[in-house]
């Protein structure tokens, strides 16, 4: 029985405006298998600095405001 956390990028929207929304899934896991499950969102405007952010999110985030 081991007790496992884990933060993953799950999802990438980006917006009408070129703001671009991330959502953050924190899990906790039980030998692999979720036992609950919380999310956080956060939005980056164009220009914002992406220094801490996803490589996912940089990727995307350099093709659309370039």
């Amino acid at each position: 029985m081991a007790l496992t956390k884990e933060t993953v990028v799950d999802k990438i929207e980006v917006l009408e405006s070129n703001n671009i929304q991330v959502r953050t899934a924190s899990r906790v896991l039980e030998d692999g298998e979720v036992l609950s499950q919380s999310y956080h969102r956060h939005v980056l405007e164009q220009g914002a600095d992406l220094t801490n952010e996803d490589p996912k999110v940089v990727a995307i985030a350099n093709a659309v405001w370039s």
